[in-house]
């Protein structure tokens, strides 16, 4: 996927570490997440980024299947 400067600017992007603040797990944890493919992320200037757009259908489904 690529993005112009106007729409990167749009996309909120989140390290390993803030993704594990708002899980209230630990980073391995969310790295475990990420190695099972349960949570997308990419690589963005050689560090692992989580779009919050992403972390929030990961939230969404984990409450669908509860429901």
């Amino acid at each position: 996927m690529t993005f112009t400067a106007t729409q990167a600017v749009a996309v909120s992007l989140l390290t390993v570490d803030e993704v594990a603040e708002r899980l209230r797990r630990t980073p391995t944890s969310v790295r475990h997440l990420i190695a099972s493919e349960q949570l997308k992320s990419g690589r963005v200037g050689g560090r692992r980024m989580v779009r919050e757009s992403d972390l929030n259908e990961f939230i969404d489904a984990a409450f669908a299947e509860a429901s």
